[in-house]
């Protein structure tokens, strides 16, 4: 073959691997596309903010910058994309109407993004999400519609609307426009560190993972993008192992913004090219994690946000040490209603509240005696629950179930022991609340 047609040939190849990826026929996405998204989004979305922080990095062994997208307008990094996808969309034809399924930080993202482009918006959520979520997106101006038990029901419920009012779906991950305004995010990176080495991303439908990894990989192929996902919903964890679309049968977890059954089939394509590996962290490790982000930086971050500094700490990705990550805190639209439930199970599982059973004598000064211990060992009694007709009691014997607080594990342990050293009978020790 002619020397000038083998070298167009190997062009095109890279041209082809490198600035676009395809999927279902001749629908591509390019690394222009990030850049116009970046456009479109200037003035309207923050450049949220890349801290360095001691504390993570010191736990982590590495170099640990926070991506602060908890920040952004909306609360979350959802806004870019569905901004993106509807300022593309008004300007290339006449829109009048959106409709979108979420419960929570999509709805918001489109509510604003209609809002700022004089558009309707529809957003059905299923019928048990809060409140404050439901006033969140329609202070953005959106009509929002209850449906269902879950986002299943609520998209099934969103495509009808669609059909019936001629309205634009806007996916919330399974996009190519919504994966470019999502992707800029890593132009962002770029430009605050260009020295990074690694840029861990959650994932749940795969956008915001798809469209970091995408865009790195197009600007620095060195750098590694590293997915996470809660434990128990990891779809996409299973799709990159297995190296095709995988759905799950369930999905259970406090990170209910990445707690998605089927992840998108062109984000699942994109990771599976891109990434360079998904990883999973536990309820316990995210919500430890929320309690390290409110105490040590000050930071209010979701769940399903704090899983890529979970991951970190949790030094389960190999390779990293001594390494400069950035960390996305993808969201911090947290609950209200339900953050007390998160930072007791967070500071349970950082050994800061614990609870036991403990046998007493059921005479005068045995509390007196039993309180006097847990003082000296600087132990802080949450609840006491007294038990005088458990089958394991003798008739003057009781039995104490306390909740207490205290510094970490070590702590708790000194404290079981020296109880144990002054004779009590402790019949659980250092079990979760």
């Amino acid at each position: 073959m002619d020397r000038h047609k083998v070298d167009f040939f190997a062009a095109m190849s890279y041209h082809l691997n490198v600035n676009k990826f395809y999927y279902g026929g001749f629908n591509c996405m390019k690394i222009k596309d990030v850049y116009d998204a970046q456009k479109r989004l200037c003035g309207t979305t923050h450049l949220t903010s890349l801290e360095y922080s001691n504390t993570f990095s010191k736990t982590a062994d590495a170099n640990i910058w926070l991506k602060c997208e908890n920040m952004q307008k909306t609360g979350s990094f959802k806004v870019r994309g569905a901004y993106n996808k509807i300022k593309k969309l008004t300007a290339e034809k006449s829109v009048k109407c959106v409709v979108a399924s979420s419960a929570g930080n999509h709805a918001q993202g489109v509510a604003y993004a209609a809002r700022e482009n004089g558009i309707e918006a529809y957003i059905v959520m299923p019928l048990a999400t809060p409140i404050a979520k439901i006033s969140a997106t329609e202070s953005y101006g959106a009509k929002v519609i209850l449906c269902g038990d879950c986002y299943d029901d609520a998209y099934a419920e969103a495509q009808k609307i669609s059909a019936e009012k001629n309205a634009v779906f806007i996916h919330p991950f399974d996009d190519e426009d919504v994966i470019a305004g999502q992707g800029t995010v890593a132009l962002e990176l770029t430009e605050q560190m260009p020295d990074l080495d690694a840029v861990i991303v959650p994932a749940g439908g795969g956008g915001l993972l798809a469209g970091i990894a995408f865009t790195l990989k197009q600007l620095n192929p060195k750098i590694k993008v590293i997915g996470v996902q809660a434990e128990r919903a990891d779809a996409i964890k299973q799709s990159y192992i297995l190296k095709k679309h995988f759905c799950s049968e369930s999905v259970y977890t406090i990170a209910d913004g990445i707690a998605v059954k089927n992840p998108g089939k062109i984000t699942t394509d994109l990771i599976n090219k891109y990434a360079d590996g998904v990883y999973s962290v536990t309820d316990d490790e995210i919500a430890s994690t929320i309690i390290q982000l409110l105490e040590r930086a000050k930071q209010v971050v979701e769940p399903a946000g704090t899983t890529s500094l979970a991951l970190a700490l949790s030094k389960k990705v190999p390779d990293l040490k001594g390494k400069k990550i950035a960390c996305v805190l993808s969201g911090g639209n947290i609950d209200v209603g339900f953050i007390h439930k998160i930072i007791e199970k967070g500071l349970v599982s950082r050994g800061r509240q614990m609870k036991f059973s403990v046998v007493l004598a059921d005479k005068p000064g045995s509390l007196e005696r039993f309180s006097h211990i847990m003082a000296v060992n600087q132990a802080n009694i949450i609840s006491v629950q007294y038990d005088r007709v458990s089958t394991e009691l003798s008739l003057n014997e009781t039995i104490l179930h306390i909740a207490c607080e205290v510094s970490g594990f070590e702590h708790g342990k000194r404290l079981i022991n020296n109880l144990r050293e002054n004779g009590f009978q402790l019949l659980t020790d250092l079990t979760v609340l």
